[in-house]
């Protein structure tokens, strides 16, 4: 191979990846795995379960570890973020945020793994989440094959949540719950961390910076080369015929002051308002703060205090 080839950039979508002239693709940005544990600062058990073994895919469970035998908890399922090509459940950042949170909340909570772009572009990441959703879904009668799940997990109580990425899959996993029921599942809430939805057209307060503009548009065709465009209601859901489906009646949006998608988030709840869902919207936005502050500054003022509103929403019915 040729060595100057090699090493000859393609595309730099830092701070996630750079794709290289010959193919490959170097990541960037991901934390370490970890495996999964009795947690001593939080007491919380971890444990991962498979629910696609002919894809590899797990999702990790975290319970409480004072949790007393047969007590329901309510069900928070999360999906990590990453631009759909780095990060995963099992990373040493969602490991250590999901232990803080059901420990600080009370619940027991599925973070799901995902298969990702390059390999597997979207809307691979989606798919296998609704698979995982309906996974989790086949012990709302207490004779799945998981025993967390079927002993604690309150099913008239359930949540999905999802940061940047993340966020876009919960969004969809709302609409798909909305048009195609779980059964025996009760979603009570979803809460979007700094989620990534984009447009062909920048929105009042949106960013006007090209250059970021074309790495995102970039790394848009990256991890979906059959995206219709960018105004694929993948990405952007003004564009969803079905916005008006969400399967829910409560939702939380987070935005961050300095984060280059907060316009996308407030927008996101103000045409969901126009589109004939009759829920609720609640937004927090944190004062100059970036993209996904939380997870890089979990014992931040600002952090504590989404942290706290995460709990409080759940609670609050």
């Amino acid at each position: 191979m040729d060595s100057t080839k090699s090493s000859e950039i393609d595309t730099d979508f830092s701070p996630y990846l750079i794709i290289y002239k010959d193919g490959h693709v170097q990541q960037l940005n991901g934390s370490v795995f970890v495996p999964p544990s009795l947690d001593p600062r939080t007491n919380v058990e971890s444990k991962d379960t498979p629910y696609s073994p002919e894809n590899n895919l797990s999702l990790r469970l975290y319970l409480p570890k004072n949790t007393h035998q047969n007590q329901k908890l309510p069900l928070l399922v999360y999906f990590h973020g990453g631009g759909f090509c780095i990060e995963s459940a099992f990373s040493s950042l969602y490991h250590s945020f999901l232990n803080s949170f059901v420990s600080e909340a009370n619940i027991i909570a599925a973070s799901v793994e995902y298969r990702q772009a390059p390999e597997n572009p979207v809307p691979c990441p989606h798919d296998d989440s609704w698979t995982a959703l309906k996974w989790v879904a086949s012990h709302s009668d207490g004779k799945g094959p998981d025993d967390w799940l079927n002993r604690h997990a309150d099913f008239q109580r359930v949540f999905f949540s999802g940061d940047s990425a993340g966020g876009n899959i919960a969004h969809h996993m709302g609409l798909r719950h909305g048009l195609d029921k779980l059964e025996g599942v009760n979603v009570r809430g979803i809460i979007l961390v700094h989620p990534y939805f984009w447009g062909e057209k920048p929105v009042a307060d949106g960013t006007d910076d090209v250059n970021l503009r074309e790495k995102l548009e970039g790394m848009r065709r990256f991890t979906c080369p059959t995206t219709s465009g960018f105004d694929d209601p993948l990405i952007n859901p003004a564009f969803d015929q079905n916005l008006a489906s969400l399967g829910t009646n409560r939702l939380l949006v987070f935005v961050a002051e300095n984060d280059f998608l907060r316009a996308r988030g407030w927008y996101y709840t103000e045409i969901l308002k126009k589109s004939g869902w009759g829920g609720e919207v609640e937004v927090m936005e944190s004062k100059g703060e970036d993209h996904c502050f939380h997870l890089a500054y979990p014992t931040s003022e600002n952090a504590v205090a989404l942290l706290k509103k995460f709990v409080s929403f759940i609670h609050q019915d």
